[in-house]
């Protein structure tokens, strides 16, 4: 069977359709971003026939000191997950299951991988509640933060839709954003492989050896 090829905005709706409380901004679909080959069923990964160029961010980590994402991650496989810390189910999964993979690696591999979680909701996202809460994850993981407007053109640089947060009618605030992870390989430095909130800790734990080589599971 032949490739098909789709649009990655077109990706990035569909994966959003499954989202609750986390969600794409529909504004995000309204211009093709990059070419997607779309994988059989058997890969949890879709690859990019056009891969993404690393967001050029710079932001505040949970150490309250400056963070150049494209300079700290240069040559070194990267994950990169856009969501917030008050997020009742979607964001703590996707990290756990991050978490769980990266225990099975070899220690050296486990220190060349970088995950970087940029927070959705920066006003509530202080360095310190991002480094609390991504301490219960994993110790290593990269929290950054800064302000909203810099975050979400980041975010659109690699197809994530998000909305600045608003508050329902609960009372309960609500961040809709994007919840696709997308890894980066540190030969290129270009993100070339997606994977949405539905990849499981297997998933994980079969490609990451491949993403680390920069190779595609």
């Amino acid at each position: 069977m032949s490739k098909k090829t789709v649009l990655a905005a077109a990706f990035v709706a569909a994966a959003a359709l499954t989202l609750s409380a986390c969600g794409s901004s529909e504004d995000s679909t309204k211009k093709p971003i990059a070419d997607v080959s779309v994988q059989p069923k058997t890969k949890a990964a879709t690859a990019l026939d056009q891969p993404f160029t690393k967001p050029n961010l710079v932001l505040t980590d949970t150490h309250g000191k400056k963070y150049d994402l494209r300079e700290r991650t240069k040559g070194k496989p990267t994950l990169i997950y856009f969501g917030y810390t008050n997020c009742p189910d979607v964001c703590p999964l996707i990290m756990s299951n991050i978490a769980i993979a990266k225990k099975s690696l070899p220690k050296a591999d486990q220190e060349k991988l970088q995950v970087i979680f940029v927070t959705t909701d920066p006003e509530r996202d202080t360095p310190s509640s991002l480094g609390s809460w991504l301490k219960q994850q994993d110790p290593a993981f990269t929290g950054l933060t800064g302000d909203f407007p810099t975050i979400q053109a980041g975010a659109r640089q690699i197809g994530i839709g998000i909305d600045a947060p608003k508050k329902e009618k609960d009372g309960t605030v609500v961040s809709m954003h994007g919840s696709q992870v997308i890894a980066f390989s540190p030969k290129t430095d270009k993100g070339y492989l997606v994977y949405s909130e539905d990849t499981s800790p297997d998933d994980y734990t079969k490609d990451l050896p491949k993403i680390i080589k920069g190779e595609t599971p």
